[in-house]
């Protein structure tokens, strides 16, 4: 079973730490759904007190850290320098393979760990400045929701962004299919790609009269087609312009950026879930051909769909059947 450490100190976000707690911690088995180790590992001896003043009691210390498959680092008091036995845990952990994964000012422990130096992270956009002053070797994106350093590497941004990074990891774990019945037990959207802005002005459910979210529901249910912004747009009964930049500022990405990233999904969904042959799903999920199928699949997923078949096929439905 993949065992999943959480690092805790003083200080430590209560809602970021429960937000590891909830995605990895949680039996799901009722669901079909696979479970994972949960491990609370403490930086300093316990009792910890959080940042809200909760304390937690843990026998795990930083070697059950280290031996841990995945490390998720929650948010972290940026005007406290992390203990040594954290870093040096840290460092041992990403030597041995693990993957490590921070939520929000977390991104400042990892940094301070050196695990950062050379590679693209984000953390929450009111401390990606302040990041990237502290650690100039640190490649700081601060507009998105989380980014895949490489090498085992994740950084998120803040609150919600931690949810949407922790699913990513199941889905890398266990494919879409799985991750989306997390998310819905979770109650939480499915998948928000990690290139999304972090801000958007206006959530989608409250836009004028609802019709950009009955657009995107009927994109959707219609991704077979030939989908342009000025269709989007004709159905959302708006000029190309005005439905644009509504749903930029929305969705926090563009309308055919956000309608790439849905046909993948779909594409996943078909290839974890039926025998359906590559051809036919490229026309059902509205690439227009194979080879552009396998291009846009390729960039998004870093594999080809034969593999990402090979690798996932039957954990999903069989699983939540």
């Amino acid at each position: 079973m993949h065992t999943v450490a959480i690092a805790v100190a003083e200080g430590t976000s209560l809602f970021e730490f429960a937000i590891g707690a909830e995605v990895f911690g949680v039996d799901r088995s009722d669901m079909g759904l696979p479970n994972y180790r949960l491990r609370i590992c403490a930086a300093e001896p316990p009792p910890v007190r959080l940042g809200n003043g909760v304390a937690v009691e843990t026998a795990g210390g930083m070697a059950d850290l280290v031996r841990a498959d995945t490390v998720i680092v929650p948010a972290w008091d940026r005007n406290r320098t992390p203990p040594d036995p954290l870093l040096e845990a840290l460092r041992a952990a990403h030597a041995r393979g693990a993957r490590v994964a921070s939520l929000c000012s977390g991104a400042f422990v990892l940094a301070a760990a050196g695990l950062l130096d050379g590679r693209k992270a984000t953390t929450h956009w009111m401390y990606a400045e302040e990041l990237a002053r502290r650690h100039p070797a640190v490649d700081v994106h601060p507009d998105v929701l989380y980014v895949d350093g490489g090498d085992g590497i994740f950084t998120s941004a803040g609150t919600a962004a931690g949810v949407d990074l922790c699913l990513h990891l199941v889905r890398l774990d266990h494919g879409a299919e799985v991750a989306n019945l997390f998310a819905r037990r979770m109650v939480v959207s499915p998948h928000r790609t990690g290139g999304q802005a972090q801000y958007v002005k206006e959530p989608v459910t409250v836009v004028g009269d609802g019709r950009l979210a009955a657009t995107m529901e009927w994109a959707l249910a219609h991704l077979d087609r030939p989908l342009t912004v000025e269709r989007l747009a004709e159905h959302a009964r708006m000029s190309s312009r005005t439905f644009a930049r509504r749903f930029q500022a929305t969705v926090g990405t563009t309308p055919l950026r956000w309608l790439l990233h849905q046909r993948v999904l779909a594409a996943e969904r078909l290839l974890e879930t039926t025998d359906v042959s590559v051809e036919e799903i490229a026309a059902r999920c509205g690439f227009g051909s194979p080879a552009a199928f396998r291009v846009h699949f390729g960039r998004q997923t870093g594999t080809s769909p034969s593999a990402y078949r090979m690798t996932f096929r039957g954990r999903g439905l069989q699983r939540a059947g």
